[in-house]
C-alpha cells in the first residue's frame, strides 16, 4: 500500500458519488469539491421530482470544468445501491471518494409513530446508508474516502426524534467497522453530523416554538444568519474530511457550533 508521504489526498483530479447530490448540502457539496478540482462528480437524486434541481447541479458542475451525471435511484433496497454504483463506474470510472448525504426526519410522539412510519424512516436512515457503506467499499478505489451524514441529534437528550435519531444511530457503528474493515486499502471512512439546518427539510418538521429554540440553542447562535447550521458551515467539513484530513477516521463529527456534544 502507498505511504501517506506519496499518497495524494487532495480534491484535484478525483472522481466523486454523492447521493442526495442534487439540491441543499448535497448539491453545494457537488459545486464545492468541482470548484476544489475534481475530475468528475456523480450526482444521485431519489425521484423524478428532484431531477429539475439534479440538472441545473450538473451544469453548474460542468460549468466548474468537472465532468457530471444525473443518476436516479431509491436507495432503500440493497439492488439499488448496487445498481447506482455500478452504472456511476460505467459513466465516469470509479469512484475515490463517496459521500451519502440522504435523510429523512420524523419528529412524532414514539407512541404514535405507525411501523409503516419506523419501516420508512429505518429504510432511509439506516437500511441505505449501511449498503452505500458496502458499495463503496467494494467500489471506492484505494486510498479514497467515504463520508455519511448523520445528526446532530446523536448527542441530544430529547424527546419526538426517537426514530429519526434512532434509526441515525447505527450509522455511527456502520463506520467504526467499515473503517477497519476498509483501512488496510488506505480508505478512510467517516460520519458527520451537522445541528439544525437551515433547509426546507427543517421548517415542515418543526412547530414555531421548536424552531425559535433551535434557533437560539447553538452556543454560537447569535453569529449566524438564522442561528441554525447553514450548508455552507457543512460543506468544508465535508471537503476536508475527504481529503486532507483522511487521518480521521472511523469517527462521528458533530459539527453544529455548540447545538450540542457527546
Amino acid at each position: 500500500m502507498t505511504s501517506s508521504a506519496t499518497t495524494d489526498h487532495g480534491i484535484r483530479g478525483k472522481t466523486v458519488l454523492i447521493a442526495g447530490g442534487a439540491k441543499n448540502l448535497g448539491g453545494l457539496v457537488a459545486r464545492d469539491l468541482a470548484a476544489h478540482g475534481a475530475r468528475a462528480i456523480v450526482i444521485h437524486y431519489n425521484s423524478a421530482s428532484s431531477r429539475p434541481d439534479a440538472d441545473a447541479t450538473v451544469a453548474e458542475v460542468r460549468a466548474a470544468g468537472a465532468q457530471a451525471v444525473a443518476l436516479q435511484a431509491d436507495l432503500t433496497t440493497a439492488d439499488a445501491v448496487a445498481k447506482l454504483f455500478a452504472d456511476a463506474v460505467a459513466a465516469v470510472g470509479r469512484p475515490d471518494i463517496a459521500i451519502n448525504t440522504v435523510g429523512k426526519v420524523l419528529k412524532k410522539p414514539m407512541v404514535e409513530i405507525t411501523e409503516a412510519e419506523y419501516d420508512g424512516m429505518s429504510d432511509v436512515n439506516a437500511k441505505a446508508a449501511f449498503f452505500f457503506l458496502k458499495e463503496a467499499g467494494r467500489h471506492v478505489n484505494d486510498n479514497g474516502k467515504i463520508c455519511t451524514l448523520v445528526t446532530s441529534l446523536l448527542g441530544a437528550y430529547t424527546p419526538f426524534y426517537s426514530s429519526y435519531a434512532g434509526t441515525k444511530a447505527p450509522v455511527e457503528h456502520f463506520t467504526r467497522a467499515a473503517s477497519k474493515e476498509f483501512g488496510e486499502r488506505g480508505i478512510s471512512v467517516t460520519a458527520i453530523g451537522p445541528g439544525p439546518m437551515d433547509t426546507p427539510f427543517f421548517y415542515p418538521a418543526e412547530g414555531a416554538d421548536a424552531v425559535a429554540y433551535h434557533k437560539t440553542a447553538a452556543a454560537l447562535s447569535k453569529f449566524t444568519p438564522t442561528g441554525l447550521t447553514h450548508i455552507e458551515d457543512i460543506a468544508p467539513w465535508i471537503r476536508f474530511l475527504v481529503s486532507d484530513g483522511w487521518w480521521m477516521t472511523g469517527q462521528t463529527i458533530l459539527v453544529n457550533g455548540g447545538y450540542t456534544t457527546k
